[in-house]
């Protein structure tokens, strides 16, 4: 991939044009249908041949490439849009393959930039070599490095069997509870004749193909490896995806481990990721979706280097708090435990809290006890420990700001990551 200016596939021009032909067909093409089939034709001829002019002049007008440490992305038709963008902005960079597009050799490159929701480019269509040599390029000019360096290499992480995915995602007390609610009215409905009490199974079918369907068909063939330009991850059947988070854009890490899966000894890896906002950030926060618990620790333990999760020291909430409650805080990183059902540990590295914050509710004046939280750039994560006495939880606070202020006077930001070695690679 040169620095030079790039157009999009040409394949974008027929696709987007069939597009609007099918919309067509689907929206008012159907009440057409009863003036004749032959105007139906003639109508869908030319909106097939106006879709492709304006798809012809969109790709014309669409042109990308580089300039020093820029990314210049030109689009508009009628209206034409420049944007320059720094890369030393660039959060984390995607490669993201439908399966129509699969079936093309077709991909989406889908830049995420600091600076909040509107600042995600996304380069559709390009061809699969083409968007994987730009990713490289893309990654090692925010790196510091030349756009001719090299891809770097990668090294095995973790491989997810279909097995135990199968297995974890069905293992689950919202899933089983559902199947066998589901039985149950398709047994009662049919033993009695109450076929009404079948309306109840319809969002108990919905509730189990987004519970359990959808991350089975999404994280089918997962494989995450560790690279000197970040953590990469890949899965996806019908949305092939290649994802890749460029080290310290990881904010806080939690490791989730329902009541079921512990006799399997296996938990679920999310993270607060720098760049990705609102919906999009929810899409990707999961790092690993069903992984050892000693995995899901070393992992935390490449992404916040010098930290030893395993090794974190946690103290109980005082007697009366929520069970499972508990506080960890070592020179590295905030560490709360929550949840009896569903055990869940949050990580928050020093160097990336925003805010702490101590609150007394009544009920807790009355107690004696408070809450401590650690704040960071959105996402699931989010570190509150309960039940904690007034006097520890003043020390906490006190502790963690100092911390996190000689965190941030030593700890360089992410830019420029290659040319460093603070950074995990």
């Amino acid at each position: 991939m040169t620095t030079g200016t790039h157009r999009l596939h040409w394949a974008t021009i027929p696709f987007q044009a069939l597009v609007f032909v099918l919309v067509f067909l689907a929206v008012p093409g159907v009440v057409l249908v009863e003036f004749g089939w032959g105007p139906v034709l003639m109508l869908s001829l030319t909106v097939a041949f106006g879709a492709a002019a304006y798809a012809l002049a969109a790709w014309w007008n669409v042109t990308f490439g580089l300039r020093d440490d820029h990314l210049v992305v030109h689009t508009g038709v009628f209206r034409r849009l420049s944007r320059e963008i720094p890369l030393s902005r660039l959060q984390a960079v995607d490669v993201v393959r439908p399966l129509l597009m699969q079936v093309m050799g077709l991909a989406e490159l889908r830049v995420e930039l600091a600076g909040g929701d509107s600042s995600e480019i996304r380069l559709r269509y390009l061809g699969r070599g083409t968007a994987e040599r730009l990713r490289a390029v893309l990654l090692a000019h925010a790196a510091g490095l030349s756009g001719r360096t090299p891809e770097a290499p990668e090294w095995p992480f973790y491989k997810l069997p279909f097995g135990l995915l199968l297995g974890a995602l069905a293992f689950r007390l919202p899933v089983l509870g559902a199947f066998v609610l589901l039985l149950l009215l398709l047994v009662t409905g049919l033993a009695f004749g109450e076929l009404g009490v079948l309306g109840g199974a319809v969002p108990l079918l919905l509730g189990l193909m987004r519970g359990f369907l959808g991350p089975l068909l999404r994280y089918t063939d997962f494989y995450a490896s560790l690279s000197p330009d970040g953590l990469r991850l890949r899965y996806g059947v019908f949305q092939a995806r290649m994802q890749t988070v460029p080290p310290g854009r990881v904010q806080a890490v939690r490791i989730v481990e329902p009541l079921l899966w512990r006799s399997l000894g296996v938990v679920r890896v999310e993270a607060n990721v720098a760049g990705y906002v609102g919906e999009r950030q929810m899409d990707s926060s999961t790092l690993l979706p069903v992984v050892p618990r000693r995995l899901a620790f070393a992992l935390v333990n490449e992404v916040f280097p010098g930290t030893d999760l395993a090794g974190a020291v946690l103290h109980p909430a005082k007697p009366g708090g929520l069970p499972g409650a508990a506080l960890g805080v070592d020179d590295r990183v905030f560490v709360t435990r929550s949840g009896l059902l569903c055990r869940v540990i949050d990580v928050v590295p020093h160097a990336r809290t925003q805010v702490l914050r101590m609150t007394v509710g009544p009920v807790e004046r009355l107690r004696g006890t408070a809450t401590v939280e650690a704040d960071t750039p959105p996402g699931p994560v989010r570190a509150r420990a309960t039940g904690r006495d007034v006097a520890e939880a003043r020390r906490v606070i006190d502790g963690v700001a100092r911390r996190a202020h000689t965190a941030r006077s030593t700890t360089a930001g992410p830019e420029r990551w290659a040319t460093r070695g603070d950074l995990f690679g």
